[in-house]
């Protein structure tokens, strides 16, 4: 009985002592799983920051860039915060960080949408038409990038370096992300003043020839001709098509389109305009005219254009 006893005795130890190996195998591999997450955000969140370093400071001092390179430099910067964005999305959530990685992804969807927005303006916005709508959507911008700062020094550093803590791990926190390096540029002026000066060392946004050209202008399909009236339908509303052409040499960005009707002025836009294209924009009369109407379009000149009596016609609209 004794020998039996002794044997279950040192069978139970033994059980007891797999079971707290096996334990502290799946410890020790969980507390690794921790550290890589965190070694991983780190590299990604120091990468961010010195990117929007570089970008910031090419806008702070853009030197001598012509605007293609200044575009050029933020399309790479663009590129590069998305590529950390997917980065992020890549991540596992080991243990309990899955709370953490999703407030994570939230930080750089804010980052990536904020610049691809910036990117898709700053032709724009160096450019001549257009210019001071475009820096004011950057302007805009910068608050997400903001906000993005806010979440992860508010929320996410501490929520990771928090289940770090709880695991016992201590020489693994992730550090500070800062990407708006001033609130400044939360401003439209700062904007402004900074892309104005990369627009002054271009010296070429208006040479050569440059000039618009109204096409066609229809309303709910029905092509308009001066001098005659045209009646279309308007219960389901009236939408005025502008068709304008660009009969200079340069594109034209941000070409801005007027209708008026009854001393009310409403606006459209067409994005971009390459030499000799055509372009679109449709405007939506709102409120919806009644009887008969007088319609005043307009391709608004845009900067170098001289020649300015095709930008302008006048129609007569009976709607029903």
């Amino acid at each position: 009985m004794l020998r039996r006893g002794l044997a279950l005795g040192g069978a139970l130890i033994l059980l007891i002592l797999i079971v707290l190996g096996i334990k502290g195998c799946l410890d020790a591999r969980a507390n690794r799983e921790l550290s890589d997450y965190s070694r991983n955000v780190t590299q990604i969140v120091e990468e961010t920051e010195q990117t929007t370093t570089d970008f910031f400071k090419k806008l702070e001092d853009p030197g001598n860039s012509s605007v293609t390179d200044f575009v050029a430099g933020v399309d790479a910067d663009r590129s590069a915060i998305d590529s950390y964005r997917a980065r992020v999305e890549s991540l596992g959530a080991p243990g309990d960080m899955k709370r953490a990685q999703s407030n994570l992804e939230l930080v750089y969807e804010l980052r990536a949408g904020a610049m691809d927005q910036i990117a898709e303006k700053m032709p724009t916005a160096l450019g001549d038409a257009g210019a001071e709508k475009a820096m004011g959507a950057i302007a805009k911008q910068m608050q997400k990038l903001l906000a993005s700062d806010v979440v992860y020094e508010q929320v996410v550093r501490p929520e990771i370096d928090g289940v770090l803590a709880n695991n016992g791990i201590t020489d693994s926190d992730v550090p500070k992300s800062t990407v708006l390096p001033d609130e400044k540029w939360l401003e439209e002026s700062t904007v402004s003043d900074a892309l104005g000066a990369i627009s002054g060392n271009s010296g070429a946004t208006t040479q050569g020839v440059h000039g618009l050209g109204l096409v066609g202008v229809s309303v709910n399909g029905s092509e308009l001709v001066e001098g005659g009236a045209t009646t279309v339908a308007g219960e389901e509303g009236v939408e005025v098509e502008v068709t304008v052409q660009n009969q200079g040499e340069s594109t034209e960005n941000g070409v801005t389109v007027s209708v008026t009707v009854e001393g009310n002025t409403l606006q459209g836009e067409i994005d971009e305009l390459g030499a000799g294209e055509e372009g679109t924009a449709t405007i939506p009369l709102t409120p919806a005219p009644k009887g008969e109407v007088t319609l005043e379009v307009e391709a608004e000149p845009v900067a170098g254009e001289t020649i300015t009596e095709n930008n302008e016609a006048v129609y007569t609209l009976l709607v029903e």
